[in-house]
C-alpha cells in the first residue's frame, strides 16, 4: 500500500475512497497531483476549513503536487453539501474581498504566492492555487448543457446525500441554481485534469456525491483517463457538535477576527477524548510521537501535554512561531502562575492579546460584583449559571478561587488596571478598568 495511504489510514483521514486499490496502485508508481475547493464565502478561513489545507500539505511532504481551488465561480452558487438551507448570494464586491483574502491565507499555509502557469516546469511538490472563476466565468450555457449537463442523470443526483438531505426535510426547499453545484463541481475537477493533470479530489465526507461525479465525468470525457476521489471524516467534537463553534462565535484563521492568542486558547481547550485525534489530524508529529503523547494524557491528564503540543503546533502553522510562543507565555502567566507575583510589564504583555471588557475605575467601588461581572465578561451564561459555578469552585479572581460572591472592589484591580475572571481551566476574561469610561448602569453591574 502507499506510503501516502497509510499515512492518511493511521491518521484516520480516509473515510470514502472511489476506488482504493486502484489509488493506491497509482500513488505506488510515482507523485500524483490532487486538489481540494475552498468557496470564499467569508474573508477567511476557519479552523473548520485546516483539516483540508493539512490534508495538502501531507501530499506535499509526499512529493506530490498540491491544488487549492478558490471557488470564485462556484462561490456565486453555493453548495449545498452539509447545509440546512439556501446560501444568501454575495455581492460581486464582496465575493472578490473573500477571494482575495482567503487566497493569501491558503499561499501562506501552503508556500505558494500565486496561481502557477500550466507548463509542467513546477517542481512536483509546489502548490498550486487556482481559481475556477477563470473557467466557469467563460462557459456559456448552452455549450454547458449540451456537453457536460446531459451526461447527467436526475435520478441519480437526486439520491445523492447532499440533495436528499434537504428534499427530505420538512419545510425545505433546494433551487435550481444550488442543484447545479454538482455539475460546476464535477467540471472543476475536469479543467484541473486538463490543467494540472490533476487525477485526485480530496475533501470531507460532506462532498463524496460530488466528488464521485467528477472522477465519472471524468472518464467520461476523457478515454483512458485515471481519476479519483477521497473523502476524509468530518471533524466534530466527541459531544457530536459543530467543530471550530465556540460560545463567543468561530475561531478564524485571520488574527483580526480571532487573535492568536484566543487561537491558541481554542486548542488548549481540547477534551482529553479529542486531543489525540486532533493531533493526529492536524499535525505532521509521527505516530509514536503522538502515541507517547498520548499515553502521558492518559496518565497525567492534568499536564495537558496533548493539548499544549496541538495548540504549540498550529499556532505556529497559521500564526507563527512568534505569536505561538507569546499565546504560550500569556497562558502560562494566566492559568498556572499567581498574577498578583507579575510585575505591571510581564503582566501587560501577558494580557495582551486576552479577550477583554472595558469598565470605569468607579464601578469597582459599587455594585459589581463577581456575579455580575462573571456575567458582564461572558464566562458564565446567566446570573445563575454564575452561581452554580461558584458552588462548584470553578470561578477564580485574579487567579485565585473565589467561594461566594461578593463586590469587586478596588484593590482587586492588578497594579491599578485589570481584574482578571476565569471559569475553570481554560476559559478567562480580562476586566480593564479606566477612569475616562463611563460608568455602568445598575442592570449591567448586577
Amino acid at each position: 500500500m502507499s506510503s501516502i495511504v497509510n499515512e492518511l489510514a493511521w491518521r484516520g483521514l480516509i473515510h470514502q475512497v472511489t476506488d482504493r486499490a486502484a489509488l493506491s496502485e497509482r500513488l505506488e508508481a510515482g507523485p500524483i497531483v490532487a486538489y481540494i475547493g475552498f468557496d470564499p464565502t467569508a474573508g477567511s478561513l476557519h479552523v473548520g476549513h485546516l483539516q483540508q489545507l493539512c490534508l495538502l500539505r501531507l501530499i506535499a511532504r509526499h512529493g506530490s503536487r498540491p491544488i487549492a481551488l478558490i471557488g470564485g465561480g462556484t462561490g456565486m452558487i453555493g453548495d449545498p453539501s452539509g447545509k440546512s438551507e439556501e446560501r444568501n448570494l454575495l455581492q460581486p464586491r464582496e465575493l472578490e474581498a473573500n477571494r482575495a483574502s482567503i487566497s493569501a491565507q491558503v499561499a501562506a499555509l501552503l508556500g505558494s504566492d500565486a496561481p502557477e502557469a500550466a507548463d509542467g516546469s513546477e517542481a512536483a511538490g509546489s502548490a498550486v492555487i487556482a481559481d475556477n472563476f477563470d473557467w466557469l466565468g467563460e462557459v456559456g450555457l448552452i455549450d454547458f448543457l449540451r456537453d457536460v449537463g446531459k451526461l447527467f442523470s436526475v435520478n441519480e443526483m437526486v439520491r445523492k446525500d447532499s440533495v436528499r438531505s434537504r428534499l427530505d426535510r420538512q419545510g425545505e426547499s433546494l433551487s435550481f441554481t444550488e442543484f447545479s453545484y454538482m455539475l460546476l463541481q464535477a467540471w472543476d475537477f475536469v479543467q484541473l485534469y486538463d490543467r494540472y493533470g490533476c487525477e485526485l479530489q480530496l475533501g470531507g465526507s460532506d462532498q463524496w456525491g460530488n466528488i464521485s461525479e467528477g472522477v465519472t465525468l471524468i472518464r467520461r470525457l476523457r478515454a483512458g483517463a485515471k481519476a479519483f476521489g477521497l473523502t476524509s471524516p468530518l471533524v466534530t467534537k466527541a459531544d457530536g457538535t459543530k467543530f471550530g463553534k465556540t460560545e463567543s462565535g468561530t475561531v478564524w484563521l485571520n488574527p483580526e477576527r480571532t487573535s492568536p492568542y484566543e487561537f491558541y486558547q481554542f486548542w488548549m481547550r481540547t477534551p482529553d477524548t479529542d486531543a489525540v485525534s486532533y493531533l493526529r489530524r492536524f499535525t505532521s508529529l509521527g505516530e509514536e510521537e503522538i502515541v507517547e503523547l498520548g499515553d502521558r494524557l492518559a496518565s497525567h491528564p492534568e499536564e495537558r501535554r496533548a493539548q499544549r503540543e496541538l495548540a504549540s503546533s498550529l499556532t505556529t502553522l497559521v500564526h507563527g512561531a512568534g505569536e505561538a510562543a507569546r499565546a504560550a507565555v500569556a497562558a502560562k502567566a494566566l492559568f498556572t502562575m499567581s498574577l498578583a507575583d507579575l510585575g505591571g510589564e510581564a503582566l501587560e504583555v501577558a494580557l495582551a492579546d486576552a479577550p477583554r471588557t472595558v469598565v470605569a475605575r468607579a464601578d469597582l467601588d459599587g455594585p459589581l460584583s463577581v456575579i455580575g461581572a462573571s456575567v458582564l465578561t461572558g464566562i458564565v451564561s446567566s446570573r445563575g449559571d454564575a452561581r452554580r459555578q461558584l458552588s462548584q469552585g470553578a470561578i477564580y479572581l485574579n487567579g485565585v478561587r473565589v467561594a461566594e460572591d461578593r463586590p469587586l472592589h478596588p484593590g482587586d484591580a492588578l497594579h491599578g488596571r485589570w481584574v482578571v475572571l476565569r471559569r475553570g481551566r481554560s476559559t478567562q476574561h480580562v476586566i480593564e478598568v479606566r477612569d475616562e469610561v463611563a460608568r455602568l448602569g445598575d442592570e449591567e453591574a448586577r
